[in-house]
């Protein structure tokens, strides 16, 4: 699931290791949202979708997640024509 950037919102993103379920040290999710809370629901829902997780594994993981404000250097630019 790709997730695009929207200009002029708050965003926030929410970063979740998903080594134990993939075995690789390296591997995390990342989910974007409005607000932390919706940062943390999309990446609720990756976590159900992609990885087949129960409500327990999320609930682990989730207590373990970065979330935080991203910086406006990151929001898509206007284009000029």
């Amino acid at each position: 699931m790709i997730q695009e950037i929207r200009s002029n919102e708050p965003q926030y993103i929410c970063v979740v290791k998903v080594d134990s379920l993939t075995n690789n040290e390296d591997e995390e999710i990342m989910a974007f949202g409005v607000s932390e809370d919706d940062a943390k629901n999309q990446a609720q829902q990756l976590l159900a979708r992609n990885y087949e997780c129960n409500e327990s594994q999320i609930l682990e993981l989730i207590q373990e997640a970065r979330i935080e404000p991203i910086g406006q250097w990151c929001a898509p630019q206007e284009r000029q024509v």
